[in-house]
């Protein structure tokens, strides 16, 4: 009985291995994707930003003169 007892163990110790290395493999993946998906933000604020910055140059320049 001990015999089985520790075969049983040692079988649910095997699938907990399998499982904790397929999650770990699942977290890898996320944190690559939340990687990507910060750097595409960052690119996004900048360049909404750039865009903000242009804008606001040509309101400057297309301002008609003082005595309109």
């Amino acid at each position: 009985m001990t015999e089985d007892r520790l075969i049983n163990i040692e079988i649910k110790l095997t699938h907990q291995e399998d499982a904790v290395e397929e999650l770990n493999k699942v977290v890898c993946q996320q944190q690559k994707k939340i990687d990507h998906l910060e750097a595409i933000c960052e690119a996004l604020i900048r360049h909404v930003k750039e865009l903000s910055d242009s804008a606001a140059e040509q309101r400057t320049t297309d301002e008609p003169p003082p005595h309109y």
